[in-house]
């Protein structure tokens, strides 16, 4: 069998906020290939991290894909402003909307991929009438607000659900997976059917963090 090598998507909410730029330099220089940015409301998750302004002024450094989550109310209202702070990639979650289909079409209507999150407790079956329609499921394996969280097991059958449902229906969505990914753990993501691996803490509290991306990637 062929071994796969996923794409890294280190996380910023884990990054040193006070030397953000260092950070997104380093991420530059690594062999990542997203910078993953979490967009919190304090309404849909119970924390606040950073917003449009903060995005658009890394994605004038950042020389990775900028890939944006949303983990906010309404999404709707701010899609076009993302787009325009340089977003290349728009994942809503699919309990923030009411009206997914239409949150999909205008986001790819804005020159976005667009993407669509799981929380632990949402079943991948609700995905089935809309999955020909995404370039990304980002499964949560951590519930969302906070870094630092441990993975939660039963996200493993979840990715082949993922998997199977994306095959079934001739996606060509990638699935990413967010939160609690180490190097000990990574492998058997990517084995379960994963493309893109998140990491915050793994990365960023690394003696090298640049090796540390390497080795995520090459772990297979």
């Amino acid at each position: 069998m062929e071994k796969k090598t996923p794409l890294i998507a280190p996380s910023l909410l884990s990054a040193n906020f006070l030397e953000i730029g260092k950070d997104v330099e380093m991420i530059n220089n690594s062999e990542a290939d997203w910078l993953h940015l979490d967009v919190m409301d304090g309404r849909f998750v119970p924390n606040i991290s950073f917003g449009l302004p903060v995005i658009a002024a890394v994605a004038k450094v950042n020389k990775k894909v900028n890939d944006v989550h949303l983990m906010i109310e309404e999404p709707e209202k701010y899609a076009e402003a993302f787009a325009k702070a340089g977003a290349q990639i728009l994942t809503v979650h699919i309990e923030a909307c009411r009206h997914l289909h239409r949150n999909i079409q205008q986001i790819k209507g804005l020159g976005m991929k667009a993407g669509v999150a799981l929380n632990p407790h949402t079943s991948v079956s609700q995905l089935e009438n809309i999955i020909a329609d995404l370039d990304l499921v980002l499964i949560m394996s951590v519930n969302p607000g906070f870094g630092g969280q441990h993975f939660i097991e039963g996200t493993y059958e979840k990715i082949r659900q993922a998997k199977e449902l994306i095959t079934r229906s001739g996606s060509e969505a990638l699935i990413e997976v967010d939160g609690g990914v180490t190097l000990q753990n990574s492998r058997a993501v990517v084995a379960a059917g994963a493309d893109v691996l998140v990491a915050g803490n793994t990365v960023f509290s690394a003696k090298d963090p640049v090796e540390m991306i390497r080795a995520l990637k090459h772990n297979g």
